[in-house]
Formats: C-alpha cells, structure tokens, sequence
C-alpha cells in the first residue's frame, strides 16, 4: 500500500495557507485555566469573521472519489478504508460549529484513524476553510496524547507555511507574533528553529523589512517565545533570537550594526540571551580588522602619492571610532561575565585579546594574554609573537620584558621566531637602534634573520646617522653582518665640512 501522506520534515516545509485567515481568532486561545466561556466567545466571533467558509457536504462528500486532499502538493491515500464515513461526518459537524471541536472529536474519537485525524487538521488548514479549527482539533490531539512524530511534522509544517503567507503579505509584525502565541497555548511550543526561519524570512525580503525584524526579536524578546539554543560556546551556535539576528547582519558585513543591535536590545531593559554578547564581539573584532585593512590601504595610496595623508582632525576621528568600539566590547564582555556561566570566560578573553590586537593596543591586549592563561585556556604562541610586536612598536619595555621571558625555554624555532617578530615590531615603529640590537641578539644566537629584516635595520640605522652624527651602532651592524657572511664588504664614509675632509674606512 502505498503512503497515505508525505509530510515535510522539517519546518522549511511550505503548506498552502487560507490569505484571508483571520488572527483576530487566535487571540481567543488564551491558558487553559481561563476557557470557560471560549464557546459562545468563538462562535459570536465566527459571525464577525468573513474568511469563514462553510463546505456543502455534497462538496465535503466529493472528496470520497479523488481520495486526497490539495495543499500545496496532494496528501493522498490509495487505501479504500482509508478515509470512512467518519472522516466525513467530523468534518460536516466540525464546519456546523454547533459544539466545541473538541466535543465532537471526543464523541467520534473511536471511529476516526490516526490518518483521518491528520486529514482533518489538512482540511480545516486548506485555504478558504477554518485555519483556527485546526488549531482547535491540534490541541484536543495533544491532550489525548494521540500526536506521533508524524503528525507533529505535519502541524509545523502547516504553521510554517501560515507564518511564511503573512510575512510574505506583508502583515503586521504583531500578527506573526501572535500566531506564535498562538501555537504555545495549543501545545505546539514555537522552538527556537521557528523563530529563526521567521528572522530569515524577513532578512530575505530585503531593505524595507529590516526595521521588521528587529521589531520582532524584541517581541519575541519581550513575550518569550522561542527558547534560546543551547549556549555551548562554540562558533557556529547562533545562541538564540538576538544571536542569529547580529549573526546574519555580520554575514553581510554589517558589523557595527550587529553591535549596536545587542547593546540597543540589553540598554532596552530587554534580556538577549547571553551567547549574542560573544557574537557581537566578534563583531568588534572583525570592524576593528576592517578598519585596519582600510587604514593600511590609505597609506598605501599616500606612499604612492595618490592621496594626501590624514591630518591631524582625522587621525583623531580614527582613533575615536577605535576607543568607542574597544568600549562596546568591554560593555559587551562584562554582560557576559555578569550572565553567563564561568565556562564562558575564556572564550571573552579570546575575543578581547583579538580586539585589542586589531586595535593595535599592545599593554591591554599582554594583560588578556595572562588572564586566559589564567581561566586555563592558553593563547596559542602566534599570538604571543603578534602582542610582542605591538609592544615592540610603541617600545614598550616592561612588557616586551615579561613577554620574552616565556620563550627562554622554548626551543630554538620558536626563539626565532619570536625575536623575529620583536625585530618587526621594531622596524613598524621606527625603532632601528632597538631593531639593530635584536638582529645581533639573534646572530649572537646562531640565527639568520631574514634578507629584507637585515635591509630594512640597515637602512633605518643609516638614515639615522644623519640626525645623531652616530656611527657606531651601524660600524657593529655592519661588522656583526660581515663576520656572519650576510654582507659583503662595505664602504663606511664621512664628509666633515669645517676641514673639508672625508674620511673612508673599509669593513
């Protein structure tokens, strides 16, 4: 026998919905303890409402013979006794609203399959007939425990396809919110998988229905629909409504306004969950990286003479935009330390040493250093070598002092390495005389430093001649240089003006 139905299985599923269905009807689902006087509430707002449509039963009766019922592709069954005399006489009553939905099906319950149950939510779901009836018969099947994983499929499916059709009718936001209230008092909790698909509905609709969406966390926010996913710290976890929302602004690079949400949300007396500070951090991060991509590109085009290079005023600005964003993730980490659970404190260190390395900000970014040591989750050596340049290049002694101390007991690839860094932090900041005596640290120790560091010291160091008339740093560069055969022999000259004499040594 073939299968009677072929059920979406996951909330992508996209059932057809009534266009004229009326949420004014679901708002009377209210907690069971306060139903009493439901019926004559219902059937008065029936009355009000003109989307209802009442099916002839020689209609109803037609739907023996094609054996299936339309949505947006058929749900069919090709067994005779499939659909009994039962299915059709609760759908004849059910559509007379002479008596509570579940009534009737209490009183049909022994006749009706699980099948034709199913039919039944299809029927009443199906554009032109009673949407909020189906809620009604989902709900009695949830209280006499008669809702498989099947069923269960179905229901989200037709409720995905409602929310979808509203959204895409561009309903209002309270609407959408409602029907997922809706589904939480007839006992289909709205997870936070549904939530998400409104959230990407309404992202995919474009520009003029972003300002929708954040309408709608907070909504979501504010009524508590929708349970957060599980906060396990790890980087594909969108967290929850406010997470996937940053989350998705950051994919299209919007990264600032990713802050700006969580911290809007929080300021806002709402409660994001805790996993949307980690993501707005990372969203920090990455406009911090951003920046420093743009700011290196400007002086690129400043070197080659194709623009000017930034005055005063706007290295202020630059520095400014930096400071406010370093404040944001400050603000952002110490929610998630007040909030979150001690297991997350590594993971804000990680993200605030990045921060501060993009930022350039070498004393705050060694102390992070220290702190995720601290809560045992050990940076890796790269990231000591990046903060020891940052230090390096705003010669920062005490801490390139504690920084180095780390790699006496490190093997000799990794001194290298590290010193190389040291020399490159150096050289960024124009610290040739340091520079220069690391490179011969490094030859003390047996290393080779790499062609273009030992230019770029030499040519620092030379050019500083002729402001300190000192020449001795680069005669023991030069002769360092030459005994490790990294040069040939050089030409040392001075020109003294008062005798008019040049004096020329060989090296």
């Amino acid at each position: 026998m073939a299968s009677a139905f072929n059920f979406a299985s996951s909330t992508e599923s996209s059932f057809s919905f009534c266009s004229s269905f009326s949420l004014r009807r679901c708002r009377f689902f209210v907690p069971r303890v306060c139903r009493s006087s439901r019926i004559s509430t219902r059937i008065g707002n029936y009355h009000r409402n003109p989307s209802f449509v009442v099916a002839k039963p020689s209609r109803i009766r037609e739907l023996g013979s094609f054996r299936s019922v339309e949505l947006d592709q058929f749900v069919t069954s090709d067994d005779e006794d499939e659909m009994g005399e039962g299915f059709f006489e609760a759908i004849e009553e059910l559509e007379r609203m002479a008596r509570e939905p579940s009534d009737v099906l209490e009183e049909m319950n022994e006749r009706l399959s699980a099948r034709e149950l199913q039919l039944v939510l299809v029927y009443f779901a199906q554009e032109g007939r009673d949407s909020w009836c189906a809620l009604e018969v989902f709900e009695w099947l949830k209280k006499e425990n008669r809702v498989d994983k099947e069923t269960m499929e179905l229901m989200v499916g037709l409720m995905c396809g409602w929310v979808k059709k509203l959204i895409e009718e561009e309903h209002d936001v309270g609407d959408v919110v409602d029907l997922l209230v809706d589904m939480d008092c007839v006992g289909l909790k709205p997870e936070f998988s549904m939530v998400e698909k409104v959230i990407s509905l309404y992202w995919e609709m474009g520009e003029k229905e972003r300002e929708k969406v954040v309408f709608f966390v907070k909504e979501v926010l504010r009524r508590g629909i929708g349970g957060a996913a599980e906060e396990d710290g790890g980087e594909g976890n969108k967290g929850g409504p406010t997470g996937y929302l940053a989350w998705k602004m950051m994919v299209e690079g919007n990264y600032r306004d990713a802050v700006k949400l969580v911290i809007h949300l929080r300021e806002s007396g709402l409660k994001p969950e805790v996993y949307s500070y980690l993501i707005a951090m990372t969203a920090v991060v990455k406009e911090l990286n951003e920046l420093g991509k743009a700011l290196r590109k400007l002086k690129g085009f400043a070197r080659d003479g194709l623009i000017a290079e930034l005055d005063v005023e706007n290295v202020g600005l630059v520095e400014k935009y930096k400071s406010d964003l370093l404040a944001d993730g400050v603000q952002l980490s110490s929610w998630v330390i007040e909030e979150g659970s001690s297991s997350l404190s590594g993971a804000v260190h990680e993200r605030l040493l990045a921060m501060y390395i993009c930022a350039g900000r070498g004393l705050e970014a060694e102390r992070q250093l220290w702190e995720m040591k601290l809560v045992g989750k050990e940076a890796d050596g790269d990231l000591y070598d990046i903060v020891l340049a940052i230090c390096a290049s705003k010669k920062e002694a005490n801490a390139i002092s504690r920084l180095l101390t780390r790699i006496e007991v490190k093997s000799s690839l990794r001194k290298k390495k590290s010193l190389s860094w040291l020399l490159r932090g150096y050289i960024k900041g124009g610290h040739f005389n340091d520079a220069a005596e690391t490179l011969i640290k490094m030859l003390d120790l047996g290393f080779h430093p790499e062609y273009l560091d030992r230019a770029a010291v030499l040519q620092g160091v030379r050019k500083g001649i002729h402001r300190s008339g000192n020449v001795d740093t680069y005669l023991k560069l030069c002769k360092r240089l030459s005994d490790a055969s990294l040069i040939g022999p050089s030409i040392v000259y001075l020109y003294i003006k008062k005798h008019r004499l040049w004096v020329l040594k060989m090296l």
